[in-house]
Parts: structure tokens; sequence; C-alpha cells
């Protein structure tokens, strides 16, 4: 949902840094490996430690690179099809380091190992939204859309341990257990999409 009416207000702002990156050379698949590399490493590095306040902040300066790989592919006028696949996969792995770190968090010197269930569903169901789509596309069937994407996951994960590391009581609790229900939701919500749109391709009922 996010996608949709955030992306013009985003691209305003990183659309002249991709430009400026570009014009030094600067590669939109070296930015995407750096975000990359510097999300998992926060995430995997301060979460597990029970550094709350700290990580959010870092995870999202690298994150927030994602946005700009895509504006340095605007500025050249094209992206390549290497290019999509890479980014879509080192999502995938920044994501999965994400809430890795948020299960090793629970099951460790936070001591919540019922929350790690939820961080747990939230790490699979994260990987099962995307793979739908992915699949789907490959398939040439449409599976756009979904209650939350990476965005809204993002926001959801990151502000709720930042809460919960200033002592919000059940912060994180609350963003979790939501976002792992809403998200086993978007899974089946994108299979109805899936199947909606091969009904529409002429695909026989099974």
């Amino acid at each position: 949902m996010l996608n949709v009416v955030a992306r013009v207000h985003v691209n305003r702002v990183t659309d002249p840094i991709g430009r400026a990156l570009v014009s030094r050379g600067v590669t939109p698949d070296v930015v995407t490996v750096i975000g990359t590399v510097g999300a998992s490493a926060a995430a995997l590095w301060f979460l597990p430690r029970g550094e709350l306040v700290l990580a959010p902040w870092v995870i999202t300066l690298f994150v927030l690179l994602d946005l700009v790989d895509g504006a340095m592919a605007r500025a050249r006028g094209r992206g390549t099809p290497f290019g999509a696949v890479l980014d879509s996969t080192c999502d995938r792995v920044a994501d999965g380091a994400l809430f890795a770190g948020l299960v090793w968090w629970c099951l460790g010197v936070g001591d919540e190992r019922v929350l790690g269930v939820a961080a747990l569903l939230c790490l699979v169901t994260s990987q099962l939204i995307s793979y739908v789509k992915a699949r789907a596309e490959g398939m040439g069937l449409d599976a756009d859309g979904g209650l939350v994407e990476r965005a809204e996951r993002l926001i959801v994960v990151l502000l709720g341990t930042f809460l919960h590391g200033v002592g919000v009581p059940y912060a994180l609790h609350v963003a979790l257990w939501g976002l792992a229900a809403a998200s086993v939701f978007t899974v089946f919500q994108r299979l109805v999409l899936v199947y909606r749109s091969a009904q529409r391709a002429g695909e026989p009922e099974r």
C-alpha cells in the first residue's frame, strides 16, 4: 500500500541523489550490495546484543539505500535483468537477517521465547510473500498488492523495536504479533490474486 501512496514523494528526494551518484560512476548494483551487507550486519550484530534503540536507526540508514539504487537505475534510463534479480535477492537477505536477529534476541538476552515464535513467523512469511509474487510473475500471472508488503513490514518492525528499546510496554509484542497475523493474511491474499489471474488467463479449475 505504501509503495503506491509514497512512491512519488520518495522519488522526489531520491532521484537527485541517484543522478549524483551515477554521474560519479557509481553503479546501482554496488549500492544494492552495500545496503544489504550493512543492514544485515547491523541486524545480526546489534539486535542479538539487545541494542534495540540503536539497531533500527542503523538498519534504516542502510535500507534507505534500496531506494537510492532504484533512483540510480532511473537516472541511467534503464535497469538490467541482473540488477533486478540482485535487488530482489538482496531484499530477501536483508529481511531474513532482520527477523533472524530478532529471533536471536528473543531466544537470548531478551528472554522472550513466545515472542520468538512471532518473529519466526514474520521471517518465514516475509519470504513467502515475495516468493508467491516472484513465482506468479514467472508464470505470467499477476500477484501485485497485498495488505503488508516490504515497506510496511520494515516500518512496523523497526518502529516496534525502537519503541520497545526506549521502554514503551509491549511495543515489540504488538508489532511482531500484528505483523505475523497480517503477513499470514497477505500470503493467502496473494494466492487468491494469483488464482484469479489464472482464471482470467483461461486456466481450467483444479
